[in-house]
């Protein structure tokens, strides 16, 4: 199984990010460990994180025959860019959506996620262990 995991917006400074929220890890920490939950899943992942939404749009269209799953986290976008949530929708594999933080219960403006319908499981609030989770679902294996 080829997983593609998208981050997006400001995820590059997840070591400068209030540790609370966030974790207190670092992307290149995060990616490590995507990698080796998908290791020992037997599933290949591929992570990608950019500033740039026009970029992010463009690895969404990439995957769309080349990934058998999505995993976004598009950060700040989640909350207003129909771009992503439209390029997502054309594809045919299974979406999941993670969040670091608990974005169901922050500020009123991140309640919000525009790609949240589109997404065959939504983790939320779990910190890094949410991408695990997001894994596990997919690899088919019940979360621990």
């Amino acid at each position: 199984m080829q997983v593609l995991v998208l981050n997006g917006v400001n995820l590059d400074v997840l070591g400068r990010r209030d540790p609370v929220i966030y974790g207190g890890i670092s992307l290149n920490e995060l990616e490590s460990r995507i990698y080796g939950w998908a290791h020992a899943l037997d599933v290949s992942a591929r992570c990608r994180q950019t500033n740039n939404e026009g970029e992010y749009i463009g690895w969404i269209h990439d995957a769309y025959d080349n990934v058998d799953a999505v995993i976004v986290n598009p950060g700040a976008w989640s909350h207003y860019s129909y771009a992503i949530r439209d390029a997502l929708e054309l594809l045919n594999v299974p979406i999941v959506e993670v969040h670091l933080s608990d974005i169901d219960h922050r500020e009123d403006w991140r309640r919000t996620s525009v790609v949240a319908e589109l997404a065959a499981l939504r983790v939320v609030g779990k910190g890094p262990d949410g991408y695990r989770e997001a894994i596990e679902f997919l690899a088919g294996k019940e979360p621990e």
